[in-house]
């Protein structure tokens, strides 16, 4: 199209223009007005790379945390993304810290390691117990309800931010929580305009989280429910106020969605696009009543549009498509029953989409596996698990250790060692029914109770806590199965590397669970008919669900 230059025209072309420039302009700020992320998550991000929270720092802050010299890995050590400072979050749920480097790549909030490295403290601990988990997605809402950890320990957010903040990762022992809330106080009492976090986050934390003073940039301006005046709040009302800034900021990251709340990042998300293929269950319909119909709309589908192999991921090794070997392990994770000798994934069960997690705790068998590698087939099983009235009895001999029982052993939340016999980690069943953890009680016990009543183990009029205490045994929370590629090593443990040795592991466990060799085997395994021709398949269906996260 051609524009006319003519004299005549001139007044209205440049009326046109200036009409132009203004609605562009109006295009702009409306869509920066839409995309820029409120105040709470951009103060909750710097709060969330705050180091001076941290033990180390409390007891010698002009010593860096030797623990942070290096970036752990499975296979080897890479330069600490964090070295020279002191823990923050972002140490054990990183991004693109290590982007370049082949070895590593790309994060979805979790690291490199199979059990993160801690701070070395009295107590000899130099690793957390289980895997950092992938925070993206973590908080998506559901109808379970909340629950946060592998063990299902909080019931919201904030708590796990403020018990992180004051507790072992951050390198305060149990009795020490009272000293860690007075130290963060005092750390944003005292925070100065000068630090680069500061002069980049819009200035010291005691004008920022008060709100008012005009030098504070608008981005940075905080919300009425998160401000706080400082100067005459409490320590744990400081401390509160923080864990709902980096709380703010964990709930609200999330995969990529489209406009109308749809996926839309994966392979996966592209292709049911393509094909018309619906992306999200029907009003009043579940997770896994869709995940059915979604298997029967492929059935359907005599010739399926794929997405070619034509680009590749910026953030992954690997071609942006979904073919004939995506659909095929598709299908494979969504069947439940074998008809003419088709291979059952039975993964549904569990991973119902679209948000492929069912929020709640199930026994996989990793514990028993990992335990019985150490000390020998069925050393697991044999293990001695008290009673709920033996644990209320001896709390410090098998619970965890807390603020109230600051000398407990934690045998059950531990790595199990060829030294130590006897330790091991049993997941749900280190809080349920604990004293010490009272604010999930209620909706675990609903939890626990609805599953095994479901599956035929108790009926729902007899779900006492000391019935449905040894239920609980290995019992972990399912993660979320998006973007797999950017959180190894997987499972509770970290204990593997590959897509392919997770596949594995089901098909191993699975055989043993119908065999009754599983001890509380989730019910969802004896289900599973796998093949080891069916791996490759479900492996690239699930590496179809990874996305470029940024």
């Amino acid at each position: 199209m051609s524009i006319s230059c003519s004299t005549s025209r001139r007044p209205l072309t440049l009326l046109f223009l200036l009409y132009f420039i203004l609605f562009s302009n109006y295009i702009f700020a409306s869509e920066q007005q839409e995309t820029s992320d409120p105040a709470q998550i951009l103060v909750g991000e710097r709060l969330f790379l705050e180091i001076r929270f941290a033990q180390s720092y409390y007891s010698n802050p002009d010593k860096p945390d030797p623990v942070l010299s290096s970036t752990k890995t499975t296979a080897t050590d890479l330069p600490g993304a964090f070295a020279g400072q002191h823990m923050n979050c972002r140490a054990c749920h990183m991004v693109d810290e290590h982007a370049d480097n082949t070895a590593a790549g790309m994060r979805s909030y979790a690291d490199f390691a199979r059990r993160p490295p801690i701070p070395m403290r009295a107590d000899g601990r130099m690793n957390a117990p289980r895997n950092s988990q992938q925070l993206v997605n973590i908080a998506i809402a559901n109808d379970a309800g909340l629950a946060f950890h592998f063990d299902g320990q909080f019931a919201t957010m904030e708590a796990l931010v403020k018990a992180t903040l004051t507790g072992r990762n951050y390198g305060w022992l149990a009795h020490e929580q009272q000293q860690a809330i007075k130290h963060i106080a005092d750390v944003i009492r005292s925070d100065t305009d000068k630090g680069e976090l500061a002069r980049e986050s819009g200035g010291d934390y005691r004008t920022l989280l008060q709100g008012t003073s005009a030098r504070i940039p608008a981005d940075f301006r905080l919300a009425q429910p998160y401000r706080i005046n400082v100067d005459q709040a409490s320590d744990s009302e400081i401390v509160d106020a923080i864990a709902r800034l980096i709380a703010a900021y964990v709930n609200d990251l999330a995969f990529s969605r489209d406009a109308d709340g749809l996926y839309d990042g994966s392979p996966y998300d592209q292709f049911l696009i393509k094909n018309g293929l619906p992306r999200k269950p029907a009003k009043g319909q579940t997770a896994i009543e869709y995940s059915r119909k979604l298997l029967v709309a492929l059935k359907q589908l005599k010739k399926p549009e794929y997405i070619s192999a034509s680009t590749r991921f910026d953030t992954h090794q690997q071609e942006f498509k979904f073919g004939p070997a995506e659909l095929a392990g598709l299908k494979i994770f969504l069947r439940e029953a074998a008809v003419n000798n088709q291979r059952v994934g039975n993964c549904i069960s569990c991973h119902a989409a679209p948000d492929f997690t069912d929020f709640n705790f199930h026994n996989t068998g990793v514990s028993q596996i990992e335990y019985d590698a150490i000390h020998g087939n069925n050393k697991f099983a044999s293990l001695h698990i008290p009673s709920l009235s033996e644990r209320n009895a001896s709390h410090n001999d098998f619970l965890p250790p807390t603020m109230k029982h600051p000398q407990a052993s934690g045998r059950f939340i531990a790595i199990p060692t060829k030294q130590q016999p006897g330790r091991t980690d049993l997941g749900l069943w280190n809080v349920f029914a604990n004293p010490d953890e009272p604010a999930q009680q209620q909706h675990l016990s609903d939890l626990v109770c609805s599953m095994v009543s479901k599956q035929g183990g108790l009926s729902r009029d007899k779900c006492s806590v000391e019935q449905l205490l040894p239920y609980t045994v290995a019992r972990f929370k399912t993660p979320g199965i998006r973007d797999l590629g950017h959180s190894a090593p997987y499972m509770h443990n970290g204990m593997f590397d590959t897509l392919e040795a997770v596949l594995a592991h089901y098909m191993q466990v699975s055989t043993l669970a119908r065999a009754g060799k599983v001890l509380n085997a989730a019910p969802e395994l004896s289900a599973m008919y796998l093949q080891a021709e069916d791996i490759s398949m479900l492996a690239a269906f699930l590496r179809a669900l990874n996305e470029d996260y940024d």
